[in-house]
């Protein structure tokens, strides 16, 4: 739904059909962003989802590029910071990554100039939990958390490859926002209890709260897993 289908084609062979049932949508904090990072340095800047890294980046070019350390919850969000212009490369400087894609692993391993006050810059999703400012600020981080867009259900699925996706026999999801989108579906299909492969734990966990069974998701999450 809102995986790397290619990756998942061309590298262990499985058909799959791609059903977008979320979209993304810019919130007040956007326009914020760019402004806050005109006139603060922070020590951190946090980044746990594709979408958060590219409302970033559009803010931290608006702004003038500022020099950044950033921080990214994996190599899926990794990833979306390459399209960075070589001329530019050496004012982002990606460096942490925790040693497992969640964000409760990446407030515990942050690194922390010792006592000192640390301040993280956290563009989120007004959808994506607290556990990440509650982790650093019990750590000693001060943390300024925007959230810069939101996430809603699409307006119009079509309904032939609606009926194809409800037999497939696994269906995979990449956030919680799709599992409930998925919920939101199925409630109108009686009987659908087919395997639900998720992309890391969080997902998962919001799975089996939302009662969906045959859950299944990788040690390490991302799409390879």
């Amino acid at each position: 739904m809102e995986l790397n289908m290619e990756i998942m084609q061309a590298k262990h062979g499985i058909h799959c059909l791609e059903l977008p049932l979320i979209e993304h949508r810019h919130l007040p904090d956007m326009e914020r962003l760019s402004s806050v990072l005109t006139g603060n340095a922070f020590d951190w800047i946090v980044v746990t989802s594709p979408e958060a890294g590219l409302v970033f980046l559009e803010a931290w070019k608006a702004a003038g590029t500022p020099k950044v350390k950033v921080a990214v919850v994996g190599v899926g969000t990794a990833s979306v910071f390459e399209q960075i212009p070589e001329s530019i490369k050496h004012l982002l400087c990606l460096a942490f990554t925790p040693s497992k894609a969640t964000g409760r692993i990446l407030a515990s391993e942050l690194p922390k100039h010792g006592n000192e006050k640390c301040s993280v810059l956290y563009p989120a999703s007004a959808k994506a939990s607290n556990e990440i400012e509650e982790g650093l600020f019990n750590r000693g981080f001060e943390v300024t958390r925007l959230n810069t867009y939101t996430t809603v259900p699409v307006h119009h699925v079509d309904q032939l490859v609606l009926n194809q996706a409800l037999s497939a026999p696994v269906v995979a999801v990449a956030s919680p926002s799709a599992v409930r989108a998925w919920i939101n579906i199925i409630s109108e299909s009686e009987g659908w209890g087919h395997s639900v492969a998720c992309i890391g734990e969080t997902t998962a966990s919001a799975a089996k709260r939302l009662g969906l069974r045959n859950v299944y998701y990788p040690t390490n999450p991302g799409v390879e897993g």
